[in-house]
């Protein structure tokens, strides 16, 4: 069945309805009709089947079904990545979305080609946002992972609202450990996987020297992402994909 997505402050399992762009796609593109069903989710772990009541004009009426909730994931990962250029975060965002991280910080770093003013980072920020819920409607993923406003690295560490149990930055630099090595020191030490990662991936060239020494004040450990260097996507995805596999199944 077609997924949709209603927003929390939106959502009301007693009277669903469609509005805006979700509605235009159910009636307009998907041609659905009364009858039809469908899967609505509110990005808060709550998924709703319903079926389709009556297709209005700008309003698609539904009767809910059946109502469901998803726990969230077993670990909160949140990825910090430092603005690639081009598309490539559009890739990221998607991506990022799919393998399970629970928020996405995007980074305008020294060496961040891309320049935005607040203007130009708050559409950004809408745009990434959408390509979350997109991402978030394909793969099943009920619990839907909220894209910062851009912001320097200085910003990003005093912003964090949560401590987290670990902080990583990937690092070309010769000090840097296998991301294998530091979960075990940490199960070891605690007696437990760790419950909330901060996971940092810089930009073409890498953080510069001086935001390597600033992730190390706020106690990101550098980690190796193996001989080879990485295109930044390929980094982004590769780190959270063994995140993911260690930590969130």
């Amino acid at each position: 069945m077609h997924r949709f997505y209603i927003s929390p402050e939106n959502w009301d399992p007693r009277a669903p309805v469609l509005r805006g762009s979700e509605a235009h796609h159910a009636a307009n593109v998907l041609r659905m009709q009364t009858g039809d069903k469908l899967v609505l989710f509110n990005g808060k772990g709550r998924e709703l089947t319903a079926e389709i009541a009556n297709v209005g004009d700008d309003a698609v009426q539904l009767r809910k079904l059946h109502e469901t909730e998803t726990a969230p994931l077993r670990c909160r990962i949140v990825l910090g990545q430092a603005i690639p250029k081009g598309k490539n975060m559009d890739l990221i965002v998607q991506k990022a979305v799919e393998i399970g991280a629970a928020e996405i910080a995007p980074i305008v770093s020294d060496r961040t080609v891309v320049q935005l003013d607040a203007e130009t980072a708050a559409q950004k920020q809408g745009k990434w946002q959408q390509i979350a819920i997109e991402a978030a409607k394909q793969c099943g993923q009920n619990w839907l992972p909220y894209v910062q406003r851009p912001k320097k690295l200085p910003e990003i560490f005093s912003s964090l609202d949560q401590s987290f149990d670990l902080r990583l930055i990937g690092s070309l630099q010769s000090d840097a450990r296998q991301l294998k090595t530091i979960l075990q020191t940490y199960s070891s030490e605690h007696g437990d996987r760790p419950r909330s990662v901060l996971m940092l991936v810089g930009p073409e060239g890498d953080f510069t020297p001086a935001e390597l020494a600033l992730a190390r004040r706020n106690n990101c450990q550098p980690i190796t992402l193996g001989p080879i260097i990485l295109r930044v996507e390929t980094a982004a995805i590769y780190c959270l994909s063994i995140l993911s596999y260690e930590l969130l199944i």
